[in-house]
C-alpha cells in the first residue's frame, strides 16, 4: 500500500509531505502528489518517528489475566508506539533464548509493533546466580538489554559480573534502582505525607544508594548501566555527576514521575500505587528539569497493567504498577512540551531515537528521511479532553489519568508502512491490514 501524507509537520516543524510506498518513506518534501496513493490528510498533525518504549511490561507469558503481547501490542500502537522492549518478568521468566524467542514470534505474530525482548540479569530474577546472557544475546532475538526490573541486582559481585558480561557484545545491564532493605513494607514515598497518612515509607535514598553504587561499578568495569524509572532529586544529581565524571550511564523517567505527586495517595485509590512510590513536588521539578537538560535520557512509560481485583482494595494489598502506553504521550505533552522545557524534537529524541539507541536497534526511531523505515506517528496537539476507558486498548485499566484532562490525541501509527491506527481507531487485525 502507498500513502500521501499531506501538510505534516515533520517533529513540530515546517508542514511538508511524504510518501509511503512498501513500508518505507520514498519521498518528503512540500507538494508532493502521486496518482493512486492513499492520501492521509495531516495538517496540523506533528509527525515523529514511531515512539519506543526501554520499559514495557506485557505480561505474556504467564500472567495473561492481566496483558497479553497482543493486547499490549494494541495499547502500543495505540499511544504512537512502533517498537516497545518487553521486561522479563514473566512465567517462566525470560532467563532462556527459549523464553526471548516465543516472545519475539508472539509480537511478530500481532503485528502491531516490534516486540524486542530484555533477558533476565539473574536465573528467574532472583540474584543469586547469573542467567544464561551470552544465549540470549546470540539468540534470534538479539536481546542487548538486560534487567530483573521488579527486583534490584542488590548483590555487588552478581551487578559487577553482569556489567563485565554485557560488555562483550555491546549491551546493557537496566537496573531496578530499589535497596531491598531500605523498602521492607514499603507503602509510598516517605515523608510528611506517609507520616500523616500512617503508611510505611519509601525513602529516596534507597534509590539513591543503589544509583551511587551502580555508577561507580559500571566506571570501574567500563561497561554500559542504564537507571530504570529515576524517580528523585538526589537520583537526578548524581546521574549528572557520574555523567560529567564521564561513566557511560543512561537513564529514563517515566511519564507519572513527571506529572503526579505524592499528594494523590492521600484518597487511598491504589491507582496510584506504584513502584518507585510518586514522589514530591520538588522531585517531579527535578525531573522534568534532568529531561530537559540531558541528564535524563528517555521518558519510558513502565507500562504495568494489573487485573481489577489487584488494584480494587485496601491500599496496602493492592499491586503496585499503572498502565501507561496509551497515556504517554498526552502526559508528557501536557509536563514538558506545554511547560516549555521541551519541543517536538526533543520528544523525537527522548521518545524515540534515544531509546532505540540505548536498546541497539538500528531500525527503530529513525528520522523521518527518504529510505527511512515508515514508522511513525501522527499527533494532534490541538485537542484537550478527558482521558477515559475508552482510550484504553490493553487488558487492564489501571490508569491513574482516569478522568483527567489530558491535551493532544493520537491519529495515526503507521508501523512498517502499515496503519495500525487509523484517523483516532486501533486496527482490529493487522493481518487484514497487511493482506
Amino acid at each position: 500500500m502507498t500513502y500521501l501524507i499531506k501538510g505534516a509537520r515533520l517533529s513540530g516543524g515546517d508542514a511538508t509531505d511524504l510518501i509511503v510506498s512498501d513500508g518505507v518513506i520514498t519521498e518528503v518534501g512540500p507538494g508532493l502528489s502521486l496518482a493512486g496513493a492513499t492520501m492521509i490528510d495531516a495538517e496540523g498533525l506533528v509527525a515523529l518517528p514511531g515512539l519506543v518504549d526501554l520499559h514495557t511490561h506485557l505480561r505474556e507469558p504467564g500472567y495473561e489475566a492481566s496483558e497479553t503481547i497482543l493486547t499490549g501490542s494494541r495499547a502500543a500502537a495505540a499511544g504512537g508506539y512502533t517498537t516497545v522492549f518487553a521486561m522479563p518478568n514473566t512465567s517462566p521468566v525470560a532467563d532462556t533464548a527459549g523464553v526471548v524467542e516465543q516472545e519475539l514470534a508472539l509480537g511478530e505474530a500481532a503485528g502491531y509493533v516490534h516486540v524486542q525482548p530484555i533477558g533476565a540479569v539473574t536465573v528467574g530474577q532472583k540474584g543469586e546466580r547469573l542467567a544464561e546472557i551470552g544465549a540470549m544475546a546470540s539468540s534470534r532475538a538479539r536481546v542487548r538489554v538486560f534487567s530483573d526490573d521488579g527486583f534490584c541486582v542488590f548483590d555487588p559481585l552478581i551487578m559487577r559480573r553482569a556489567l563485565e558480561y554485557v560488555k562483550a557484545f555491546d549491551g546493557v545491564v537496566a537496573q531496578h534502582a530499589q535497596d531491598p532493605r531500605l523498602t521492607e513494607g514499603a507503602q509510598m514515598n516517605e515523608g510528611t505525607v506517609s507520616a500523616e497518612l500512617g503508611l510505611a515509607g519509601w525513602p529516596a535514598v534507597a534509590e539513591e544508594a543503589i544509583i551511587a553504587r551502580d555508577v561507580l561499578l559500571a566506571e570501574h568495569v567500563g561497561s554500559r548501566l542504564h537507571v530504570c524509572h529515576l524517580s528523585t532529586a538526589g537520583s537526578v544529581d548524581i546521574i549528572r555527576w557520574a555523567k560529567k565524571r564521564g561513566v557511560n550511564v543512561t537513564a529514563e523517567v517515566t511519564p507519572h514521575h513527571l506529572l503526579l505527586t505524592e499528594e494523590l495517595v492521600r484518597g487511598y485509590d491504589a491507582r496510584f500505587k506504584v513502584n518507585p512510590p510518586l514522589r514530591r513536588d520538588e522531585d517531579v521539578r527535578a525531573v522534568r528539569e534532568g529531561l530537559a537538560d540531558g541528564t535524563i535520557d528517555i521518558v519510558a512509560t513502565d507500562h504495568a497493567p494489573h487485573p481489577d481485583e489487584s488494584k480494587s482494595c485496601e491500599w496496602q494489598a493492592a499491586a503496585n504498577g499503572m498502565v501507561g502506553l496509551e497515556s504517554a504521550l498526552r502526559v508528557v505533552h501536557e509536563a514538558v512540551v506545554a511547560t516549555g522545557l521541551l519541543d517536538w524534537a526533543d520528544v523525537a529524541r527522548v521518545m524515540s531515537a534515544t531509546p532505540a539507541r540505548i536498546g541497539r536497534l538500528t531500525d527503530a526511531g529513525t528520522p523521518l528521511t527518504v529510505g527511512a523505515p515508515a514508522s511513525l506517528t501522527l499527533y494532534d496537539p490541538s485537542p484537550v479532553r478527558p482521558f477515559t476507558s475508552d482510550d484504553l486498548r490493553g487488558s487492564s485499566v489501571n490508569s491513574p489519568y482516569l478522568g483527567r484532562e489530558l491535551p493532544g490525541e493520537v491519529r495515526w501509527t503507521l508501523f512498517r508502512g502499515a496503519p495500525t491506527v487509523a484517523d483516532g481507531v486501533v486496527a482490529e487485525s493487522m493481518t487484514e491490514v497487511r493482506a
